[in-house]
């Protein structure tokens, strides 16, 4: 078996200054991300503040703030890669194990703005009829035999919405999954960051888990494309820019630079060392990025839409809601804190990909699918002519 080249991953950084009489680089990534991170912390802090203690509609608000927490959380255990440089695979196991929480909070977010229950959930899934999927699956339908081939777009509105369920929601798992193989594999010395040998385990959890987030993006945006008309004032379009770029940048940028510097098309110099190429920079990058996103969440996610409305009767004002963040919105951080419900959606998930899959046929959806079609056909040969 080959050995792994560790230097870049031992702590080796560059101890020349930039410029004479100036700070080294990993000095300046360090100020750079506490100034960057300080200014996500406070505009993400207010727009947190302000749903937890108004918090009139747990529903819809505890995937918010989960998809807040993104923000804060990203930006910290970024400050903590460049900072603490040699325990960079401990930080980023906090940061790893969150994008997909938070890819997978968005989704409930968007099926809670239909309906808030599960079952009128499966209920509105079962009436609307599929949109095909959007390219590249398009490219590959033309190869596989069209409607009629793997590619083929589900007849049952509820089996795409379930094809959907999983392809976000798997990606929970096996980002986690392959994070804790990660951090094992790093502990035994086969991991090797500095590689992209099929030897290695780095390059197999990097090869699985940038098709496990490509899957889940691409189901995200299939599931928009389908509903946005239904939950137009919600204003998606903008909440869904929000976590695509912030997923986006922050997977395949460091991807991309790990690859670079992996493949040795990227070098270590005096003045920016290999560490610096693949952990400072990458996370640089991202506490930039965060406090950029917080200000563009004040408009995607704001909070005074759920402040509660006032009757004036006279001179006595009475609620019509109320709010259930408790003391200073502790109760409504604790609800969103609590990962129970995405994990019984992902147990959701599973048993429907190896039992209910089987079963999908026997779902009345079927059956409206067949006379949606039987009276498309109909009227297709009912047209009037036409000189």
């Amino acid at each position: 078996m080959p050995s792994c080249d560790s230097s870049a991953v031992d702590g080796t950084i560059s101890e020349t200054r930039l410029w004479e009489g100036g700070w080294m680089f990993h000095n300046l990534a360090i100020i750079l991300c506490a100034i960057f991170t300080l200014i996500a912390f406070i505009i993400a802090g207010i727009l947190i503040i302000g749903h937890a203690t108004h918090y009139s509609r747990p529903s819809e608000q505890r995937y918010i703030l989960r998809i807040l927490f993104m923000i804060p959380i990203y930006s910290l255990t970024s400050f903590l890669c460049v900072a603490f440089y040699k325990k960079t695979v401990i930080f980023q196991l906090i940061g790893n194990c969150y994008e997909p929480f938070t890819i997978a909070s968005f989704f409930a977010l968007l099926c809670n703005y239909i309906v808030p229950d599960l079952h009128d959930q499966k209920e509105y899934f079962r009436h609307i009829k599929p949109v095909n999927w959007v390219w590249p699956v398009t490219w590959f339908q033309k190869f596989t035999g069209g409607q009629n081939g793997i590619w083929r777009q589900p007849r049952s509105g509820l089996t795409w919405f379930n094809v959907i369920w999983i392809g976000v929601f798997h990606y929970c798992f096996i980002r986690v999954v392959m994070t804790v193989i990660a951090v094992v594999a790093e502990s035994t010395n086969v991991y090797c960051e500095t590689s992209i040998s099929p030897v290695f385990a780095h390059f197999w959890v990097l090869l699985i888990e940038s098709i496990a987030v490509s899957i889940a993006m691409y189901c995200l945006i299939q599931f928009y494309i389908q509903i946005k008309g239904d939950i137009a004032q919600h204003k998606p379009f903008l909440k869904i820019v929000c976590i695509k770029l912030v997923i986006f940048l922050s997977f395949w940028q460091s991807t991309i630079i790990d690859l670079l510097t992996s493949s040795g098309l990227v070098k270590g110099s005096d003045k920016i060392a290999l560490q610096d190429w693949n952990n400072a920079l990458p996370n640089l990058l991202i506490c930039m990025e965060m406090a950029t996103f917080a200000v563009l969440h004040l408009w995607g996610f704001p909070w005074r839409h759920y402040v509660i409305n006032m009757q004036k009767d006279g001179n006595i004002r009475e609620r019509i809601q109320e709010y259930h963040g408790g003391r200073l919105g502790t109760a409504a951080i604790m609800d969103a804190m609590n990962p129970w419900d995405l994990c019984k959606a992902i147990a959701r998930g599973l048993r429907w990909l190896f039992v209910g899959r089987k079963q999908r046929m026997l779902d009345q959806s079927y059956q409206l699918a067949a006379n949606r079609g039987s009276q498309e056909h109909h009227e297709y040969h009912h047209l009037p002519e036409t000189v």
